[in-house]
């Protein structure tokens, strides 16, 4: 079932939520609408889903026009962040729920609503809870049968909003790799929302990059982040170093420091700022040509990767690097010496107050 939004927005008060967004979702495809808080991700969600009315513009579910009608009648599941289980009834009857208040016409014999029920707790793995309550649960577990309970109507699109936000961090990496596992037996088109941008970048087919309303960015995860189309995107996808520079001539000046900047080359001299994720930082003990100079300030070993501070004589932040642990023994750098940043690869913008304004 493929989505098209076509020219959507949306407005509370004098807040813009959606602002003239239009996304066509392929059939099948698991989408993952990431942002910061505000950003409107969660309420295009909800307009897709028929929980809010957009202001203008429509949505069309495989073509056909689904913009004012009732949320029952779209075929939509929905996952929230907080489960949203019935707490006085089982777990069988929260999934068999929807199948049950269905109108008699349209409704399933009970062991014909039994023999489904139990086939998605089994495909869950949950099958052995199905008389517990959900407070006998753990949190992942309640997601799962938040999810099991949204797949029993068979909807043509589930959505799901901020799904593992409530969850700590390990089990919502397990529930990561099983919504993929699943989504690919299933073929299920769905649309998640987060702010967490490895969550998005593992999980989904496509990132959709929204800030202010709007998206920044809409193309498959390795794309997004290896060519992000502008500051703002570069600036949320991970952890990001940024140096002021000047560019000129197609070259961008830190310091002594020189990064290739070609896009720029028939330009006049104009500030800008260069991006530089962590582990694209070589450290080197001694001084070579093109390298900047700094002072190691805090060293961290975390598993099998080294993770230092450094700081520049004119820098306003810290520049965080990323080295293995084996290359950072093999250099032999220790906490208070001097060293010499090599960027490896680097992203140069062009100054612009609005977008570094959005990104602090």
């Amino acid at each position: 079932m493929s989505i098209e939004i076509d020219q959507v927005n949306k407005r509370f008060g004098d807040f813009v939520a959606v602002d003239n967004v239009s996304l066509s979702l392929n059939d099948g495809e698991l989408t993952a609408l990431l942002g910061p808080s505000g950003s409107g991700k969660t309420t295009l969600l909800r307009i897709i889903a028929g929980l809010e009315q957009p202001d203008s513009g429509r949505i069309r579910f495989h073509g056909q026009d689904t913009t004012d009608l009732h949320v029952s009648d779209r075929g939509v599941g929905f996952v929230f962040q907080h489960y949203a289980l019935f707490k006085h009834m089982s777990v069988y009857e929260n999934v068999a729920y929807g199948l049950t208040v269905k109108p008699r016409r349209q409704r399933s014999s009970k062991a014909e609503i039994r023999k489904k029920v139990m086939h998605l707790l089994e495909m869950v793995q949950l099958d052995w809870t199905a008389d517990r309550l959900p407070s006998q649960l753990s949190g992942g577990q309640r997601q799962r049968i938040a999810l099991a309970r949204a797949l029993a109507v068979e909807p043509q699109v589930l959505l799901l909003d901020e799904p593992f936000g409530a969850l700590d961090a390990k089990v919502r990496a397990e529930l990561r790799s099983w919504l993929r596992r699943l989504h690919d037996e299933l073929h299920v088109t769905s649309v998640f929302v987060t702010h967490d941008q490895e969550e998005a970048l593992e999980v989904a087919d496509r990132v959709v990059v929204m800030n202010h309303g709007a998206v920044e960015q809409d193309g498959q995860p390795e794309a997004v982040y290896d060519h992000p189309a502008n500051a703002f995107v570069y600036g949320f996808l991970g952890q990001v170093n940024r140096f002021n520079a000047q560019v000129q001539g197609g070259v961008a000046r830190i310091g002594p420091l020189q990064l290739p900047a070609a896009e720029f080359a028939g330009q006049a001299s104009r500030r800008a700022t260069a991006y530089v994720r962590p582990h694209d930082i070589d450290v080197l003990p001694t001084p070579q040509h093109g390298t900047l100079r700094a002072q190691i300030e805090q060293v961290l070993i975390v598993g099998p990767h080294a993770r230092l501070a450094l700081r520049t004589a004119d820098a306003e932040e810290t520049v965080k690097v990323e080295l293995s642990r084996a290359r950072f023994r093999e250099l032999g750098l220790q906490q208070g010496a001097d060293a010499w940043l090599k960027p490896l690869y680097s992203r140069v913008f062009l100054n612009d107050d609005q977008l570094a304004d959005a990104l602090d």
